[in-house]
């Protein structure tokens, strides 16, 4: 198991092109923990914001009677690809991890792939 710190390191070092990666609290809005980003890409904002897109989905969800779960939600910018992954683990619940990836550099299905071994392994 895998603590926040070490999720975010293994998000942004394992994960080609990685540009910044948040575990964000959806209950509330808030980052437990960022890593990465810069003045162009401020991850709290971004933690926020995105809370904002999981809860609509989720209850959009609710409102449709789907009895899946979101895996993950993609995100594509001109430059940029935003992935939204839910965590399912025990005391995953009402979290998931952000990832922002240079479109130039990324290999879009790998991060995919390396952003649910993270989610499996965290423990919070």
């Amino acid at each position: 198991m895998a603590s926040v710190e070490v999720s975010l390191k293994e998000m942004m070092t394992g994960i080609e092109g990685a540009m910044g990666a948040a575990v964000v609290d959806y209950t509330s809005g808030m980052a437990l923990g960022t890593l990465g980003g810069g003045k162009d890409l401020d991850l709290n904002i971004a933690a926020a914001g995105n809370t904002d897109v999981v809860r609509a989905k989720v209850r959009t969800m609710e409102h449709l009677g789907l009895q899946s779960e979101i895996e993950d939600i993609l995100i594509t910018l001109g430059g940029q690809y935003h992935l939204i992954r839910l965590v399912t683990g025990r005391n995953g619940n009402g979290l998931f991890l952000y990832l922002v990836i240079d479109k130039a550099r990324s290999n879009l299905a790998m991060a995919r792939h390396q952003l649910k071994r993270v989610e499996e392994q965290l423990e919070v």
